[in-house]
């Protein structure tokens, strides 16, 4: 009998992603395969252009694949209705937020809208997960400040509770990091890291961090042009994943440090 946290949450299976049109077919990826169990930080990395943010969509269900299969929580994306979807996957997106006159936890409260009934009404267990996402991301002292009053950090952690109040498996992020500055991308890559272990929720995220990626995700899928690779960190350097990731003429990888170094 396998443990709970070996759980499949997420699986691609020879996923091809990309675009479709009535003339001709553009596939970015193929042959994607991959499995997240449950608490596993997972780092999507890869080049400008490689296809990062096009692979999420086709997971998140945004767009559909060109070929293969996705499977959540053991059922085909394909099959499962928006409502059921919504509760068992969360989305952060690095788009401005369109209620900036909300206060916080007004915000945060949104994440339950798939439990909610026509009118939005909050039930007490709506309520609970909403200040309890407040504490865990331990920003209870702006609960009641205006969105537009945040920082970009703030407001990060801010769409960060939001998913965790709407009690997803597999919480799903494009680029958490886009405009932070270097204290707050570690900062909001720590916390990922601890959500991940604390609530036992699997986390995927795309990022251009690649050197802090390499030293706290579980996993990591790595894009390139011809394959894409996932594993391990120590599986993928002794792989020599990352060895052609980027032209060498301005940054390679060093083995020795399991980094990339400018030259």
């Amino acid at each position: 009998m396998k443990k709970e946290t070996e759980h499949i949450v997420l699986k691609a299976s020879d996923l091809s992603v990309g675009y479709q049109s009535k003339k001709e077919t553009h596939t970015v990826a193929k042959q994607i395969n991959f499995e997240l169990k449950k608490g596993e930080l997972v780092g999507l990395v890869g080049g400008n252009g490689i296809g990062k943010s096009t692979l999420l969509r086709t997971l998140t269900n945004t767009q559909q694949p060109l070929a293969g299969t996705i499977h959540v929580n053991n059922q085909e994306l394909t099959k499962i209705n928006q409502l059921t979807l919504a509760k068992q996957l969360s989305v952060v997106l690095t788009e401005n937020v369109s209620q900036t006159n909300l206060s916080v936890q007004e915000l945060i409260a949104l994440g339950r809208q798939p439990y909610t009934n026509w009118l939005g009404t909050l039930s007490a267990t709506d309520i609970e997960k909403t200040v309890s996402s407040l504490d865990v991301i331990q920003i209870k002292e702006f609960a009641h400040k205006k969105c537009f009053e945040l920082s970009d950090g703030q407001l990060q952690k801010v769409m960060l509770a939001r998913a965790l109040a709407q009690d997803t498996d597999l919480i799903i992020l494009d680029e958490p990091t886009t405009h932070l500055d270097l204290y707050h991308k570690v900062y909001i890559l720590k916390l990922l890291q601890r959500l991940a272990k604390e609530t036992n929720k699997t986390i995927l995220f795309s990022t251009h961090e690649i050197n802090v990626a390499l030293s706290m995700c579980d996993k990591l899928i790595v894009m390139k042009q011809e394959k894409t690779h996932f594993g391990t960190p120590q599986e993928l350097i002794s792989n020599n994943a990352f060895d052609d990731l980027f032209p060498k003429d301005l940054v390679a990888f060093d083995l020795d440090s399991g980094s990339f170094k400018i030259k």
